[in-house]
């Protein structure tokens, strides 16, 4: 009888307050792909603007599919975890020609294709398809430690599986697609991670962390990843009105997106000496004319990476092409032309700076 009610007002909750996004519209498989896979790593404000600049760019499956790499990742930049989108491309050729262009509506096959794991099928499954699975994210973890007072911590193997049982005891078979939704929006818009809005929740009545006064409690941390501190320095070359950018290895971290060339500090090593060094064993470039441009610090899982970036100019006499140890490929490229290139977070803070 509880779980009824608990459904019941959250879906009331849901067909009242559930936000205009743009795959509810008609909830097409590819819609809902693409946007499960874009909202795992941003936030949902950031989500819908990537997602409609990529369906106008890619409206279909074929369409991404006839995509040349470069154009994905593009699309993707800023996004970070550019895995995921080379996975989501090579997933579209799969689609093509082995699924007629359309997304399986099952799961051994869904989890058969790139980058396509146990929560993105559930997600597909049942808000593209409407099937009864539970869909367990860290909303949906938050409301029903709140509600069940569950004092474990939240990824133990033993809590998840209890969380899992639960929400399938609360999900209705016939409307999955908006019960699982409602879980997910509740949890980000009333069921917050700080400053819930308990006063005016509709589940307050059966909200065992609410009666205790614990909701902050609640879901129980598991131990907090210590933050590792980056280091790195690049070169920004110049050669006449080109700068020279390089593009990484395919199996390198972002790989296939294009940089200055630089790495990290050796221990006690100034910035400059190390974008020096780290050109000469990237390129066999020699440099001179060191002049500070910027820093950029941006974050990447558990590191904190700080970039030194550095204007520099070739030692006389040398050629414009180098000899690549660290990259797949070269181009010296005009100031306007950087932007039509796709760069890892630090690396696009200094095009943004350089424009």
């Amino acid at each position: 009888m509880k779980s009824t009610l608990i459904r019941q007002a959250l879906l009331a909750w849901f067909a009242e307050n559930q936000r205009p996004l743009p795959w509810r519209r008609e909830y097409r498989p590819y819609h809902v792909w693409i946007a499960e896979i874009m909202g795992q790593q941003t936030q949902m404000d950031r989500a819908v603007t990537y997602f409609n600049n990529w369906i106008r760019q890619f409206p279909n499956i074929p369409t991404l599919a006839a995509a040349s790499e470069q154009e994905v990742v593009k699309a993707w930049e800023g996004l970070g975890y550019y895995s995921r989108v080379r996975n989501i491309r090579k997933t579209a050729d799969i689609l093509v020609q082995e699924y007629g262009a359309k997304l399986p509506d099952n799961e051994p096959q869904l989890l058969a294709l790139p980058g396509i794991g146990p929560y993105t099928a559930a997600a597909i499954l049942s808000i593209a398809f409407n099937r009864p699975v539970p869909l367990l994210d860290a909303n949906v973890e938050r409301i029903l430690c709140r509600l069940d007072d569950i004092d474990q911590p939240v990824k133990q193997v033993a809590t998840r599986k209890l969380l899992l049982q639960r929400c399938s005891d609360l999900l209705p078979e016939d409307d999955a697609r908006h019960f699982n939704q409602a879980l997910m929006e509740f949890g980000a818009l009333i069921c917050t991670p700080k400053r819930p809005v308990c006063s005016t929740c509709p589940l307050q009545q059966w909200c065992r962390a609410y009666a205790g006064d614990i909701v902050d409690l609640r879901p129980v941390p598991g131990k907090k990843e210590k933050r590792i501190d980056i280091f790195m320095a690049c070169g920004i070359i110049e050669h006449g009105d080109r700068f020279y950018i390089q593009q990484r290895r395919e199996k390198d971290v972002w790989g296939g997106l294009w940089e200055f060339p630089g790495g990290r500090l050796k221990e006690d090593e100034p910035p400059e000496q190390a974008a020096i060094r780290e050109i000469l064993e990237e390129t066999e470039f020699q440099v001179t004319d060191l002049r500070p441009f910027a820093t950029a610090i941006h974050h990447y899982t558990k590191y904190r990476v700080t970039l030194e970036a550095f204007f520099c100019r070739l030692a006389s006499n040398q050629s414009m092409t180098p000899i690549l140890h660290a990259a797949s490929q070269y181009k010296w490229v005009r100031l306007n032309e950087l932007s039509s290139f796709a760069f890892p977070a630090g690396h696009r803070q200094l095009v943004e700076k350089m424009g």
